[in-house]
């Protein structure tokens, strides 16, 4: 399920080394915020969170999984990534992030088994190494879908 919400208008690759955290959040975002998916007072909210509780969605070097608490303005189960091609620091220097993928949910359970593949998915040191050294989105969807 995961890896089937990540496809060519999910998926980007930014090359501008001028974004801070917050904007890499907001374009990871863009891609649901403009189909809908979500509303921007989610983005609004991860952003939110980073700034009272911290980095709590730095799940692994150079890995970001944004989300938030279900809300209204949520309306499908999504998940979007952005590949930066060098890190943007999470805060600070001691969380840096080529990876930021957004998770948007729309209720308390149903993206348990999209966390569980992206960990599966994740945790692989080959795939993850594939994943960093992506340089297209195809290259990317290709890490993704196993090929």
């Amino acid at each position: 399920m995961a890896l089937e919400l990540l496809n060519q208008n999910t998926v980007q690759i930014v090359r501008n080394k001028h974004i801070n955290w917050q904007e890499a959040i907001k374009l990871a975002s863009g891609p649901l915020v403009k189909e809908g998916r979500i509303g921007q007072d989610y983005v609004e909210n991860m952003i939110n969170a980073v700034e009272t509780v911290g980095p709590y969605f730095n799940i692994g070097p150079g890995i970001a999984l944004a989300h938030s608490r279900p809300i209204p303005s949520v309306k499908k189960i999504s998940l979007t990534l952005l590949k930066t091609d060098y890190p943007v620091n999470l805060l600070d220097e001691s969380h840096p992030v080529k990876l930021w993928f957004v998770l948007a949910a729309t209720d308390n359970k149903s993206h348990l088994k999209v966390i569980q593949e992206l960990a599966a998915l994740l945790m692989d040191k080959n795939k993850n190494k594939e994943l960093m050294n992506a340089e297209s989105v195809n290259e990317l969807l290709d890490v993704l879908q196993g090929e």
